[in-house]
């Protein structure tokens, strides 16, 4: 097992993320002697669905196991109202709850337990936990899940895991009223993967309402199956983009969704494969820290871009990925117009060369050196607080 950056509180905590991401697996190692609710069992899930009060009841029976493990607590939330009585009574438990939905959660109008419970993320792989076993080529094909990279055939995991949640989480739930809709808008958000959002020719493209894309796309959020970044927009001095970009949570779950014909350039495909890499790496990090920091992109009316934009309390990065392996003047636009409105902020150009080095003051650093160096436990690479050495 790859030791993982997963740094595990104190007292009872929640941690998210989307399947195969290894939260089980972490645990099960990491927790050994716990008492173990595997909601995933269809027998315990009829059990504690029947009656959440058992849990209480079992739960002091085993009055030598002071750590009670429940996974995927989201398929009976009524077990937060018994957990939240027991934690009250402050009795010595630590509760540690696993999801990999927030949909039920948000649904029944669940308060995680009124602040008695932190909130954690496990998320794919940092390149940092797998370090040398990182390779950029064969990670923007397969991602970096868990689940994937462990299996002696991840190209099959990887083709089956988008029907996983079609077939567990989205037809079995009931979730949406057309499985085959959901599925032919999961096609065409592959084409939206690090683009900005378009809702109105996504379904136009899918033959839904436009409500519809709304709703589906909450639907991936609460899913943990993507994200959205908002525009940066602090003291803004020119005209901006006001919609969303799109990613999925792993840059191997988008290779697998997007189709490929014989007309497609490779290299537009990778080119959104890497910058979603980054983008997984970045708002890991972003989740991870204790403090407040801020994922975001600059867009600006006139297509002046800037990919990510990290701001908080340590560090103001605006960071720019290229697929290409050579810079070009063009590639730094949208640093430069970035910089003149906010010279505080550290440009970075992020691209697949060997070298790095600062062109008109902007660092271009290899895309794999700066992945590797992103740790949760510690500042951004190029922040205030940690610089990486000039080479080349």
């Amino acid at each position: 097992m790859y030791k993982r950056f997963f740094t595990p509180p104190q007292q009872s905590y929640f941690v998210f993320g989307p399947r195969g991401t290894g939260k089980s697996t972490w645990l099960k190692q990491h927790y050994a002697s716990a008492y173990w609710v595997d909601l995933n069992n269809p027998e315990l899930f009829r059990y504690f669905s029947a009656g959440p009060e058992r849990l209480r009841l079992i739960v002091e029976e085993q009055s030598e196991k002071k750590i009670i493990v429940i996974d995927e607590v989201q398929k009976v939330p009524e077990l937060l109202d018994v957990i939240h009585i027991m934690l009250e009574e402050k009795r010595g438990y630590q509760f540690i709850m696993t999801g990999s939905s927030a949909r039920k959660l948000k649904k029944h109008g669940v308060n995680l337990l009124g602040g008695r419970a932190l909130l954690k993320y496990m998320s794919p792989f940092f390149a940092g936990e797998l370090g040398s076993a990182f390779n950029l080529d064969r990670n923007l094909r397969l991602g970096m899940l868990p689940l994937v990279l462990d299996s002696s055939a991840p190209e099959e995991v990887l083709r089956a895991y988008g029907g996983i949640y079609l077939k567990e989480e989205v037809q079995a739930e009931g979730i949406v009223r057309s499985v085959s809709d959901f599925a032919r808008f999961l096609e065409t958000m592959s084409f939206s993967h690090a683009s900005v959002i378009n809702a109105s020719n996504i379904a136009r493209e899918c033959h839904i309402a436009r409500k519809t894309v709304d709703s589906y796309l909450l639907i991936l959020d609460d899913l943990l199956l993507s994200f959205q970044l908002d525009v940066f927009h602090r003291r803004a001095k020119r005209a901006l983009s006001t919609h969303s970009k799109f990613y999925f949570f792993d840059s191997g779950v988008y290779r697998s969704l997007r189709p490929r014909n014989f007309y497609d350039p490779i290299t537009e495909i990778e080119g959104a494969a890497l910058e979603g890499l980054v983008a997984q790496h970045l708002k890991s990090w972003v989740d991870a820290q204790i403090e407040i920091y801020q994922l975001q992109f600059w867009r600006t009316s006139s297509k002046l871009e800037v990919d990510f934009i990290v701001s908080g309390p340590t560090c103001f990065l605006a960071i720019e990925v290229k697929n290409g392996s050579v810079m070009h003047p063009s590639d730094l636009r949208g640093l430069e117009a970035f910089r003149e409105d906010y010279p505080e902020a550290t440009p970075i150009l992020l691209y697949r060369g060997t070298h790095r080095y600062k062109e008109r003051g902007i660092l271009c650093c290899p895309v794999d050196q700066f992945l590797l160096q992103i740790d949760p436990a510690a500042a951004l690479p190029e922040s205030n607080n940690v610089s990486l050495p000039l080479k080349g």
